[in-house]
């Protein structure tokens, strides 16, 4: 597995999309299932980025490799800041009064409706968010 570690700042973000998509392009990805795992991926970086480490700084590394039998890419985002398991949350309200009076939440829920697995550990200090979407 293919890591890159990076300061968990959104003006980093490009260089984990990019990783991200150089892995996928060596298997001739769908446009629209690299669209899904961008948008993944972003939000999650995002979200580390805007409160793994509250105002301290820190690094998050980001480790992708595609798998065969079945062809799949599976992504894991690891920091060490405050232990946080997103998927704990409650499922969020889509409905038209919820999406207007909710705040948080869409994006994890953007992930798991879109990704065909999310997991979420936290082991040795670290929050380890995994990510696997068929190719």
């Amino acid at each position: 597995m293919e890591s890159i570690v990076v300061p968990a700042k959104t003006d980093y973000l490009d260089q984990v999309t990019e990783f991200v998509d150089e892995r996928l392009e060596t298997r001739d990805c769908p446009a629209s299932t690299q669209m899904q795992v961008e948008l993944a991926v972003e939000e999650i970086f995002v979200n580390i980025a805007s409160y793994a480490y509250d105002s301290a700084d820190g690094e998050a590394e980001v480790r992708c490799e595609v798998l065969e039998e079945p062809l799949r890419v599976v992504i894991r985002f690891l920091d060490h800041g405050k232990p946080y398991d997103p998927l704990a949350r409650a499922e969020a309200d889509t409905s038209k009064e919820g999406l207007l009076s909710r705040v948080g939440g869409l994006g994890i829920h953007l992930v798991k409706k879109t990704m065909d697995d999310v997991q979420y550990a936290y082991e040795d200090g670290k929050n380890i968010l995994t990510i696997q979407k068929r190719l």
